[in-house]
């Protein structure tokens, strides 16, 4: 064997159980279809095939796969009538989908067989598909983990959303500085998508309302029509195919053009385009509120035509179809959740109470039964600024019904609360969903926990501080209401997919299974001390830093040492997410290594990722000191391999899949309180890094499952934050006492890192020093002691191995199977099923 030449990758890949059978006839088959697929396109008016030809090729016939399981799917619901799950985001952050489809399908292995037969390379096709980047971060992400597993756990649900034109900028950086270009994702055409025009539906805005005596009118409203695009989603290996139906912005035919003698017929088509702006562009904050009126228009926009397909649906289907049944919508809260992700749909409470009140003519108190019994609502974070308050007059301008509506629901919700509390004006005050001041707002949580049945956090310890603090109020007059569902991630991408050679090594010892059923990983425990196991886990980690590091020279020409330690933190750009106390731990390293250049100290290579906002100052400046930073360490000779410092462009989806499974270290590093869950810690939990990080959102639980000596958890508990507040935070008296982070901050504010212009960072000095939020001088000392014991573990390659088998047997727990299953039993009230439907060549 050691003498036979080493395998390429392509029968590497062969070899991985995981990615499926490749059976003769199934391979044959495939390359039929590639070919009739390939000669479709290029019979057009070409007859050279690029590699861009190969890839829709490829795709099309994957799709080919999907449509008989995605039709049988859909007439399997019609059939049985089940409870539907309507999980509506303004964010769905998707990546690529082939790859994703192969695993869910069986195909993979069957598919690099065929296309190694035609002389192509499979990963480079893989490698031209477009990520659809139609989020921000964590909470579109989750959405997109959620489909997967609604899907693979039989679900009958609908992810409803926007089909952004543009997704989230792509990113550039140029002599270190953030630029932002659009995101053309859908410049060659997207293959996964089909067109819906035949549910086309019509939604208003503006206009005036009147009050009639048969009832009320919403009238002299412009109208927008929204167009669906339905995309599948397979469930893993169960023949189930769900749909995202994602909404575009048409403008209707008389658009202007009736009052086209005014403006002329020319511009009156040209404004066309204003109305279809509405799904022109995703809006790019993460964790951050702007009140915008393009941004209210997405959101009604996506609520509108969502509760309209709904409606339809429930009434169209098999166990409605008597006259009575049909019109009756009180059994609506049998048949439909509707989960809000976050408060960006919150729109839909309102609107449902608008369609049953002056469509359906139900009384206000059915109504409002019916609304609270369907809709639950998800918060995602607790930063003050990230919170949803619209401002009265942009709603009273573009929804003037629905500003009524939540006055009403308003009106009776401070009516029952001062029942409750008699007198107690200042609690009527913070409970009520119109906030007074400087000019009235609207604040949608409010909205959301008066008008849901279920009001969840997403780990344990941010549900505990919802209930104890920014709505304890309503905790106390509805404790019921609140739950905690624990976010997850689907193992499908985040395992089998982007580290295929990890989850074989698992296979092998367990058996496939835990795929679908993640808490299986808990029997890796008995192989803790297997040195066989351990070394095959080294192994994996080593042969994917290679790969990573081969991939880093050939996108970026930066060269790695791949026997360094991959320290990684990757994420968007926030000073909660304390990017900056990573920062200062690598000037500090760089001090220490330059003071005793002949010490044996641990290598590192430290790489950080992410996006900051385009109108973020000060996170785009903390862009600018990494980048700076890295100038300086990366070409000092004294320090050489031993620290390097990569700032990794444009991370997204399809990095994040290159990078997590490279890793050694995984920075968690949010101030105690700040971060809701995390799910990228998650992900290199499950991928054989190794974590440092604060006892903050579900770092907490995974510290809980895996045993927190394998963890490395330092810093303040929420607590310790707490009374630091109350005392008042002193960064001066950190900065005077501690020596090494003293010298740091002078090399900053003292143009050490910017040579040419001295005072480029005070402004991130000024703010550490005057005003940090966060308490980022705090942690740091116990930060640096603790990346010390890091360093010296990783010198023991088989202490260190044994405590990354820990941290994923302790990983059962954060797949989103997990999470999808407690939603479904504990707020919509369906039962998960891991039974196969059958397939379409079956006989049915």
């Amino acid at each position: 064997m050691s003498m036979s030449k080493p395998l390429t990758d392509q029968e590497k890949r062969k070899q991985i159980s995981v990615r499926g059978l490749a059976g003769v006839e199934n391979v044959a088959d495939l390359k039929t279809n590639f070919n009739r697929h390939l000669h479709f396109t290029l019979v057009k008016d070409r007859n050279v095939a690029t590699k861009r030809d190969y890839y829709f090729a490829l795709a099309h016939t994957v799709r080919d796969h999907l449509v008989g399981r995605w039709i049988r799917t859909q007439q399997h619901y019609y059939e049985k009538d089940p409870k539907r799950v309507y999980y509506l985001s303004l964010e769905f952050y998707m990546g690529r989908t082939l790859q994703n489809t192969m695993v869910n399908l069986a195909l993979e292995n069957a598919c690099d067989e065929a296309t190694y037969q035609l002389g192509l390379d499979m990963e480079e096709l893989q490698d031209m598909e477009e990520d659809a980047g139609l989020g921000n971060g964590g909470l579109g992400r989750l959405a997109a983990c959620f489909l997967d597993s609604m899907a693979t756990l039989g679900l009958a649900a609908y992810g409803y959303g926007i089909r952004y034109e543009f997704g989230i900028f792509n990113q550039k950086v140029v002599n270190g500085w953030q630029v932002e270009e659009a995101d053309d994702w859908l410049r060659y055409g997207n293959p996964w998508e089909k067109a819906r025009p035949e549910y086309m539906r019509p939604v208003h805005f503006y206009g005036r309302v009147e009050h009639n005596p048969d009832g009320v009118k919403w009238v002299d409203t412009q109208v927008i029509l929204a167009l669906p695009y339905d995309t599948p989603v397979p469930g893993y290996r169960n023949n189930i195919v769900n749909t995202m139906r994602l909404w575009s912005a048409k403008a209707p035919c008389e658009f202007h053009l009736k009052d086209f003698n005014v403006g002329g017929y020319i511009q009156a088509v040209l404004d066309k385009n204003l109305a279809e702006n509405i799904s022109r562009v995703l809006y790019p904050n993460d964790n951050f509120f702007e009140g915008k009126e393009l941004r209210l228009k997405q959101e009604y926009f996506v609520v509108a035509a969502t509760l309209q397909d709904i409606i339809r649906r429930f009434k169209a289907s098999k166990f409605g179809s008597t006259e009575v049944v049909r019109m009756d919508l009180t059994t609506l809260p049998d048949k439909v959740a509707i989960q809000l992700n976050d408060t960006h749909p919150a729109l839909a409470i309102p609107e449902l109470m608008r369609i049953l009140i002056d469509d359906e003519k139900l009384t206000w108190d059915t109504a409002w039964d019916i609304t609270v019994r369907t809709c639950a609502y998800t918060n995602h974070t607790v930063l003050p600024e990230a919170l949803e308050r619209w401002p009265v007059d942009l709603f009273q301008n573009l929804l003037p019904r629905h500003l009524e509506i939540i006055y009403e629901v308003n009106r009776r919700h401070l009516e029952r609360i001062s029942a409750l509390y008699p007198g107690d004006h200042d609690r009527l005050r913070r409970m009520s969903l119109v906030e007074e001041g400087g000019q009235k707002k609207i604040n949608m949580a409010h909205l959301c926990i008066v008008g849901s049945h279920a009001v969840n956090g997403v780990a344990q310890i941010h549900s505990d501080i919802i209930k104890d603090t920014v709505f304890k109020d309503f905790y106390d007059v509805d404790p019921q209401k609140f739950q905690n569902k624990t976010n997850g991630i689907t193992p499908r991408r985040w395992l089998v997919m982007c580290n295929p050679g990890l989850a074989e090594v698992i296979a092998e010892r367990i058996g496939e299974d835990y795929i679908r059923d993640l808490s299986q990983l808990k029997s890796l425990l008995k192989f803790v001390d297997d040195d066989a196991f351990i070394r095959d886990i080294a192994n994996v980690k080593q042969e994917n830093k290679l790969k990573f590091a081969v991939h880093l020279e050939e996108q970026f020409k930066v060269k790695i040492n791949p026997n360094s330690m991959f320290d990684v933190q990757v994420k968007r750009i926030h000073e909660y997410k304390r990017q900056l106390l990573n920062c200062l731990h690598i000037i500090t390293l760089y001090n220490r290594i330059k003071k005793e250049p002949n010490k044996a100290w641990t290598p590192r290579t430290i790489m950080i990722g992410g996006k900051a906002a385009p109108g973020y100052h000060t996170a785009k400046m903390i862009i600018k000191l990494i980048t700076a930073i890295g100038e300086v360490v990366n070409n000092d000779s004294v320090v050489g391999d031993r620290l390097k410092v990569i700032f990794l462009e444009n991370y997204r989806v399809t990095l994040a899949e290159k990078v997590i499974p490279a890793a050694d270290l995984s920075e968690q590093i949010s101030t105690a309180g700040t971060e809701a869950s995390g799910t990228g810690n998650m992900k290199f939990m499950l991928n054989g890094a190794l974590t440092i990080g604060t006892m903050d959102g579900a770092n907490v639980e995974m510290a809980e499952e895996a045993g927190e000596e394998n963890l490395f958890i330092f810093g303040m508990r929420v607590k310790d934050v707490e009374a630091l507040d109350k005392k008042g935070y002193d960064a001066l008296e950190y900065y005077n006492r501690i020596p090494e982070l003293k010298q740091a901050i002078d090399q900053i504010s003292g143009g050490f890192f910017s040579p040419g212009e001295p005072d480029q960072f005070k402004d991130i000095v000024k703010m550490l020093m005057c005003h940090d939020r966060f308490k980022v001088f705090a942690d740091y000392e116990d930060y640096i002691q603790c990346q010390e014991k890091v360093s010296a573990l990783y010198k023991n390659t088989k202490e260190w191995t044994k405590m990354v088998i820990h941290n994923i047997a302790g990983c059962g727990k954060f797949s989103s199977d997990r999470t999808i299953g407690q939603y479904a039993r504990e707020i919509w009230g369906m039962e998960p099923s891991l039974e196969k439907i059958a397939a379409p060549d079956d006989p049915r």
